[in-house]
C-alpha cells in the first residue's frame, strides 16, 4: 500500500496544472482577496473568505481531481488489469483517497499560513475543531467524487458532473458572495461545504462547531461511500 500511495503521489507531481490548480490557486486566491482594503461587517476580507477557500480546496480535490483519475483508469481498462495483480484496483484507489486528502489538508495548512503570516489572520481559536471540520469536509468531498467516479462512464463525463456540482455548492459555501440571503444560508446549512464554511468559521473564532453542520458531513460522507461502493463500476 506503501509502494502505491508514492506511485500515486508521484504520478499527481507530474501533473503541474492539477498541484497549481488545488495547491496554489487557493493560496494566491487568498493572498489576492488580503491585498483587497475591503471589509464585510467589520472583518477584513482575508479573514471572510479564509474558511470559503478551505472549502474550495476540498472541493477542487474531490469533485474535479479524484473523479476524474479513477473514472480514466476505468477507462482504460487499468482497473480491470489490476485485478489480475497483488496490488488490486480497490488499493490503488485507496492510494488515490490518501494522497487527495493528504494534498488537501496540506493546502488547507497552507492557507492558513499565508492568512497568519501574510495578513495577520489569526489561526482557529478552536484547533481540535477546526481539524475535526477540516477532515470531514475533505473526506465529505472525497467520498462525492467517489460516487461520481462510481457512476461516470469517462473521464470526461465524471469531470462533468463534478464541475456542475462544483457551482451550486460553492454558491453555498460563500465564494460569489458571502452575504448569502435568509433562506440560501438556511438551505446551505443542509448542503456540505455550506455546513463546512460555516463550521469552519465556528471554530476559527473560538467555539466548538455546531452538531448540525458535523452531521451534515459525517452523513455526507457515510451516505456517499454507502452509494460508490454499491454503484462502482470496475469498467
Amino acid at each position: 500500500m506503501r509502494m502505491l500511495t508514492l506511485t500515486e503521489a508521484k504520478l499527481l507531481i507530474r501533473e503541474p496544472l492539477a498541484l497549481f490548480w488545488g495547491l496554489a490557486f487557493p493560496m494566491v486566491l487568498l493572498a489576492v482577496m488580503g491585498l483587497s482594503s475591503s471589509d464585510i461587517d467589520g472583518l477584513p476580507l482575508v479573514a471572510v473568505y479564509e474558511p470559503i477557500v478551505i472549502a474550495f480546496i476540498a472541493v477542487t480535490f474531490g469533485l474535479q481531481g479524484l473523479p476524474v483519475q479513477v473514472a480514466s483508469y476505468r477507462e482504460g481498462r487499468i482497473l480491470r488489469r489490476l485485478a489480475t495483480t497483488p496490488a488490486g484496483p480497490v488499493r490503488v484507489i485507496g492510494a488515490q483517497l490518501i494522497v487527495s486528502l493528504t494534498v488537501v489538508l496540506l493546502a488547507t495548512a497552507g492557507v492558513l499560513a499565508v492568512g497568519r503570516l501574510g495578513f495577520a489572520v489569526p489561526l482557529p481559536r478552536q484547533a481540535v475543531g477546526f481539524a475535526v471540520v477540516a477532515v470531514l469536509a475533505a473526506t465529505a468531498m472525497l467520498a462525492l467524487g467517489m460516487l461520481i467516479a462510481a457512476v461516470a462512464p469517462t473521464a470526461r463525463s465524471a469531470g462533468a458532473a463534478g464541475t456542475v456540482l462544483f457551482f451550486p455548492l460553492m454558491y453555498f459555501a460563500g465564494l460569489w458572495t458571502p452575504r448569502l440571503s435568509p433562506t440560501a444560508r438556511h438551505v446551505g446549512e443542509f448542503t456540505p461545504l455550506g455546513a463546512a464554511t460555516q463550521a469552519l468559521r465556528d471554530s476559527m473564532a473560538g467555539a466548538w462547531p455546531h452538531p448540525l453542520p458535523l452531521a451534515v458531513l459525517g452523513a455526507c460522507t457515510l451516505a456517499c461511500s454507502v452509494a460508490a461502493a454499491r454503484l462502482f463500476r470496475w469498467e
